[in-house]
């Protein structure tokens, strides 16, 4: 996991990160894709009227703590699947 690169979606007008909320508590979990296409896939397909708002951006796993960390959410949600979608949640412990 952490020798692999990550794909995120990034809002291009505050920043922010494209984030997964399986329930309305908390900060969610961060989405991220095995591959740039499946993140243009994604959005194509789920926000065809609001894809050109967002940026996808690469980030190595061995930095994705941290990132966790410094916005404070509660896991991972890795995308295999943008079109269905299918989705896996990993907790931050």
């Amino acid at each position: 996991m952490f020798s692999e690169v990550y794909y995120l979606v990034r809002s291009k007008t505050d920043g922010s990160y494209l984030t997964a909320r399986p329930n309305s508590e908390g900060l969610g979990y961060l989405l991220v894709f095995r591959e740039h296409f499946d993140a243009l896939s994604y959005l194509n397909t789920h926000a065809r009227d609001l894809a050109n708002r967002f940026a996808v951006e690469s980030l190595p796993g061995s930095q994705l703590g941290s990132l966790l960390k410094r916005w404070g959410f509660s896991g991972l949600a890795i995308v295999s699947d943008p079109l269905v979608p299918k989705v896996e949640f990993l907790q931050q412990s």
